[in-house]
């Protein structure tokens, strides 16, 4: 994967730049601010770059910002936000063009690497990987309307799980239930929001988790 890494911490930005060529990464672009960043991804159009969300001037959002205007310029970018705070304003804007390609851990969340790396690859690939306290307080921004209202709450249970990148054995593993009721409720939860057949599985499992995400 080629890679651009934003993050305005020296010391975190080049561990993150071993880490990666250590797993065979080619680290195309290293940046400590949000305008490097969007240009970065303007000219290199990286796989997928990993952003801290505070960076300067203010330390607020400006990686959150930068990374929505970078899918702007590039759509569809993959992102992956890795930070040590959640910011729910620009989170939802990062999510609101439905293209996935998205994600958002919490640095000291991430206790294995292996998995880290495997989040990184989802995204690159079209999918989506979320800390489950990022999805708990963008959930508590719901919506009246809510898109999920006729799920039951085992669905939401298994679309909970999925946001947070889980394949549907780790599902079944976590939830005590078979790989087939597991299997039963994902086709149950892309039948009550509309996610037809002639889309891909796996695209239809994007968009089921951005609804979620966004409800």
């Amino acid at each position: 994967m080629r890679v651009v890494v934003a993050d305005d911490a020296v010391l975190i930005r080049e561990g993150l730049v071993r880490l990666l060529e250590e797993f065979g990464c080619e680290v195309v672009a290293t940046v400590g601010d949000g305008d490097a960043l969007v240009e970065a991804i303007a000219e290199h159009k990286p796989d997928v770059s990993v952003v801290d969300v505070r960076m300067p001037p203010s330390f607020t959002d400006e990686g959150l910002r930068a990374a929505v205007e970078a899918r702007r310029r590039v759509p569809g970018a993959p992102v992956l936000i890795l930070s040590q705070y959640v910011e729910v304003s620009y989170a939802d804007d990062l999510l609101a063009d439905a293209r996935g390609a998205v994600g958002y851990l919490l640095k000291d969340r991430v206790v294995d690497v292996d998995e880290f790396m495997e989040g990184l690859r989802r995204v690159a690939v079209g999918g989506t990987v979320f800390d489950p306290q990022v999805v708990s307080q963008l959930m508590v921004r719901r919506r009246k309307d809510d898109p999920l209202a006729q799920l039951t709450p085992r669905e939401r249970e298994v679309l909970g799980l999925m946001a947070e990148g889980k394949s549907n054995p780790a599902i079944g593993r976590q939830l005590v239930i078979s790989d087939g009721a597991v299997e039963k409720h994902i086709r149950s939860i892309f039948s009550k929001l509309g996610l037809y057949a002639e889309d891909t599985d796996q695209h239809r499992r994007v968009l089921a988790v951005l609804a979620y995400l966004r409800s």
